[in-house]
């Protein structure tokens, strides 16, 4: 079985190669290591977000995965794009596998035309559930707000959501998009005493149950209505993209929250600025941005009704390292059980 695994300067290709050595295989493993070049970690931001923005034809992949692919079982990566270019050229592959939870560089729908599945990981799933968490509380309780005007010499004792400031547990949280992360963010809010609702077109209130969650499953509408902080969970596929809009924003309370720890093309911008301008909801958090970072005349700067923080919700130091041994772990599992929940496209393994 060749495995070809493609490393970069933030998930070295060293330990991409160690972990695939550990796949349980009943053939003999050979692991083809390649390295998607960055001049350093600075120049793979930029890619890595242009990638994000502009989908897996947007750079280069390294030539020797040109040449690699072709006969290659298996391909493992960080980051590194895979176009249908690079897919087309691969005349026996039957796993794609990306240690992060983005699909951002990953042509999936080339994959499936192929029937490759194309599985991934959610390395940073606790650490971006605890910083939903940490959004909440920074700007429901103005956290962020008195920190910064601390700073600037000002006392500050009176905010915009004065009149409606309470504690948690008091709130009902809404999270759409109830999978790895927004499951642990309902796990956690539950744990504050939180009531907890929730809208996710591929889980049920049957499927809630029997993880013993107290969740209740509810139409989108119904969650945007009755919450009291709104937490997206989303990936950004076709149907996603652009669906949290003036709709849903407009059903919203005025003394709701809406917090977004997932991708921003989730969210229509402008809609949002027009919601918290017009004090048509109570507030926002957001850890991620249609373009980052921020242009110093963002009109996002200019409320004061949002707390922002730059995409650093799953930024823990152990996360990265462990990543290649999660996603072994999962295709070990994947291979046994002959299913899993982090194969995206939904192909059986043959």
């Amino acid at each position: 079985m060749k495995i070809v695994v493609v490393g970069d300067i933030v998930v070295s290709t060293e330990l991409l190669a160690e972990a695939a050595l550990r796949l349980q295989a009943d053939e003999e493993i050979k692991v083809v290591p390649c390295t998607w070049e960055t001049k350093d970690r600075l120049d793979f931001r930029r890619k890595a977000q242009n990638l994000e923005l502009h989908g897996p034809d947007a750079e280069e992949p390294p030539q020797q995965l040109l040449e690699e692919i072709v006969d290659a079982d298996i391909l493992m990566v960080h980051f590194c794009p895979i176009s249908r270019s690079v897919i087309e050229k691969a005349e026996n592959l039957k796993l794609i596998a990306t240690c992060r939870g983005g699909m951002e560089h990953i042509d999936v729908d080339a994959a499936t035309e192929k029937s490759i599945p194309v599985i991934h990981v959610i390395r940073n799933a606790e650490a971006t559930s605890d910083f939903a968490i940490g959004l909440m509380f920074a700007e429901t309780r103005n956290i962020a707000r008195a920190h910064a005007a601390m700073k600037n010499g000002v006392w500050l004792k009176d905010y915009v959501n004065a009149g409606y400031t309470t504690t948690m547990r008091e709130m009902t949280l809404g999270v759409i998009g109830l999978g790895n992360i927004g499951k642990l963010v309902a796990e956690k809010a539950l744990g504050l005493g939180m009531k907890v609702i929730g809208h996710d077109p591929y889980i049920s209130q049957e499927q809630m149950d029997e993880k013993g969650l107290e969740i209740q499953m509810l139409s989108k509408e119904e969650v945007f209505r009755q919450a009291d902080i709104v937490s997206l969970h989303l990936r950004v596929t076709p149907e996603t993209e652009n669906s949290i809009n003036k709709k849903y924003l407009n059903l919203m309370k005025p003394t709701a929250y809406l917090i977004n720890t997932s991708r921003a093309k989730v969210l229509v911008k402008e809609d949002l600025l027009e919601a918290l301008s017009n004090r048509k909801i109570g507030g926002a958090a957001l850890d991620v941005f249609w373009d980052e970072p921020l242009e110093e005349d963002d009109p996002l700067l200019k409320l004061d009704n949002i707390t922002l923080t730059p995409h650093n919700a799953g930024s823990v130091v152990d996360a990265l390292p462990k990543s290649p041994k999660l996603l072994v772990n999962t295709i070990n599992e994947y291979w046994n059980k002959k299913k899993s929940d982090m194969v995206v496209n939904h192909i059986d393994w043959e």
